[in-house]
């Protein structure tokens, strides 16, 4: 049975869908405070089923994913200790949130930047810069250029990738899929 190839066929039409970018923005807006899919998995499908929209895409996703993280640094300025410190601590991530406090005080604003370029969830460092009172400005710069450059990044390789790369996606998607979720195995037990 081959599953990741059925979900990245399904996934492919869905990005033509007429309300997929209204689905991408607010994917990207919820991500930035709470959930926990990145929205690259809904812009690199759009920018392979609509190559000629990429750009457009890309810039969908990194407005709303700005104005998540600007939500997000909002409710950690407002709301840590009476909403987002007792779930921390409900859910076990004292550690994590410590860590990103320390990141803050090595680090300053370049954190958000590498957060927001990388694989880092974002959401931890949106919610931190508003409860540690980070200056909003260099917050929204550095998010601001950290999302830009990641979904310029996606929504390039996949429109400079067009067809072929839809097709060599298709191809190896299986192998992909299931690499991933070996490698989400080994590291819940390394990090457990």
């Amino acid at each position: 049975m081959k599953i990741f190839q059925y979900c990245y066929d399904l996934a492919l039409k869905w990005a033509r869908h007429r309300h997929a970018p209204s689905y991408l923005a607010g994917l990207s807006f919820s991500e930035s405070m709470f959930f926990p899919i990145p929205p690259d998995v809904m812009l690199a499908p759009m920018s392979l089923a609509q190559p000629n929209k990429a750009w457009r895409f890309a810039l969908i996703t990194t407005v709303a994913s700005v104005l998540g993280g600007i939500a997000g640094y909002l409710l950690g300025w407002f709301a840590f200790d009476t909403l987002i410190q007792p779930w921390v601590e409900s859910m076990g991530y004292q550690a994590k949130l410590e860590r990103a406090v320390e990141w803050f005080d090595i680090y300053g604003v370049w954190v958000v930047f590498i957060a927001g370029f990388s694989p880092i969830p974002y959401k931890i460092f949106t919610i931190s810069a508003g409860f540690l009172h980070m200056a909003f400005l260099p917050f929204l710069i550095a998010s601001a250029i950290g999302r830009g450059m990641r979904f310029y990044l996606v929504a390039g390789l996949m429109k400079w990738g067009g067809p072929s790369m839809e097709q060599k996606l298709r191809d190896y998607v299986e192998y992909i899929g299931w690499l991933v979720v070996a490698l989400a195995i080994i590291a819940y037990f390394v990090l457990r």
